[in-house]
């Protein structure tokens, strides 16, 4: 079987025009001024909307306690 009614490139290119990918929205994070996306909380302070979430310091000294003991 033959195509009766064949769409034309323009036709596609056409369709295909709101497929395109949009970039990051990035903000600046209101406590270190850091870059972060939006409605997420910033990865250098552990802040959002303006209050802690998250003990970024605790954190970090965890993990070199971890690697410490795994290097011994």
């Amino acid at each position: 079987m033959s195509v009766r009614m064949r769409h034309t490139s323009s036709h596609t290119a056409n369709r295909r025009s709101h497929h395109a990918l949009t970039g990051l929205r990035m903000g600046k994070c209101e406590k270190c001024g850091s870059q972060k996306l939006a409605h997420t909380m910033c990865q250098t302070c552990g802040s959002y909307k303006g209050r802690v979430v998250v003990d970024v310091l605790a954190k970090g000294a965890k993990r070199e306690k971890k690697r410490k003991a795994e290097a011994k």
